[in-house]
C-alpha cells in the first residue's frame, strides 16, 4: 500500500459534486486497464473525499453511489474519473509510445533510394535530430504520420508494403499455416492438388527478410517464395 504523502489523486465528478481517493499511480492505472489488482492494495487510505489534501472527507455517499462501501466507489472512481500522473509514470508512458512509433516505423519503412529497410536505431537518432516531440496519450496510428514528416528533411524514408507468393510443402503447411498468416495479410489462398498450400501475403517491407529467413527455416528450406511487387 502506498503512503499517504506518495499517493495521487484519482477524482470522479457526480451531478456537480467531486469525489476523491488517494491511490497509488501505477497499480490504479493497471487497475483501469483490467489487470488483476486488488483494489486494497490500490488505496493508500480506504476514505472516500471532498478534499483529499485537506483530508475533508465526502458526505452523502450513499446519495451518489447507491452504496456506502468505500472499495465499491473506490473502484468507479478509478475506472471512470480522471487519475493524476506521477512525473515518472509520465516518462515511462511516454518513452514505451517513443518505442512503439519506432517499431511501427522500422516494420514499413525503407530507403527510397536503395529500396532496403532502415533500422530502428538510425530512426531513433533521427527522431532525435528532429527534436520530435511525441504525445504519450495520443495513439501510435496518430503520431505516426508526423514523425515521417519531421524524419524525411532528414533521411530519405518512405513506408512500402510487400507482397509474395508463398507456397508451403503439404508436410509443413498445417503446422505453419497460422504462423504465415501472422506475417501480414493474406489473400488468394488455396490447397494445391499435391496439398501444398499457396498464398499471397502481403507484408511491411521492413520485415521482409525476417519473414523470408524464418519461412526457410520453418520449411527447412523447402517454401517456394516470389517477390511479386
Amino acid at each position: 500500500m502506498v503512503s499517504v504523502e506518495d499517493a495521487v489523486i484519482a477524482k470522479l465528478r457526480k451531478d456537480g459534486k467531486e469525489f476523491q481517493v488517494l491511490v497509488d499511480c501505477d497499480l490504479a492505472m493497471r487497475f483501469r486497464k483490467g489487470e488483476q489488482v486488488d483494489i486494497s492494495d490500490v488505496l493508500a487510505v480506504e476514505r472516500v473525499f471532498k478534499d483529499a489534501r485537506k483530508g475533508e472527507a465526502a458526505p452523502d455517499l450513499e446519495k451518489y453511489f447507491g452504496t456506502d462501501d468505500v472499495l465499491k466507489i473506490a473502484e468507479e472512481i478509478i475506472k471512470k474519473g480522471e487519475i493524476q500522473l506521477t512525473a515518472e509514470y509520465r516518462r515511462r508512458l511516454l518513452e514505451e509510445k517513443r518505442k512503439q512509433i519506432i517499431f511501427k516505423i522500422s516494420r514499413y519503412a525503407v530507403d527510397p533510394k536503395t529500396n532496403t529497410p532502415i533500422p530502428e536505431k538510425r530512426i531513433e537518432l533521427a527522431m532525435e535530430q528532429a527534436k520530435v516531440h511525441i504525445d504519450p496519450f495520443k495513439g501510435v496510428e496518430e503520431q505516426t504520420k508526423n514523425v515521417l514528416e519531421a524524419l524525411r528533411p532528414i533521411i530519405p524514408i518512405k513506408l512500402s508494403t510487400k507482397k509474395l507468393r508463398v507456397i508451403i510443402p503439404a508436410r509443413y503447411a498445417p503446422k505453419i499455416y497460422g504462423k504465415v498468416k501472422g506475417f501480414g495479410e493474406v489473400s488468394k489462398e488455396t490447397w494445391l492438388n499435391n496439398g501444398d498450400w499457396m498464398c499471397e501475403l502481403e507484408i511491411p517491407a521492413g520485415i521482409l527478410d525476417g519473414v523470408l529467413s524464418e519461412l526457410n527455416q520453418l520449411t527447412k528450406g523447402e517454401v517456394d517464395v516470389r517477390v511479386l511487387e
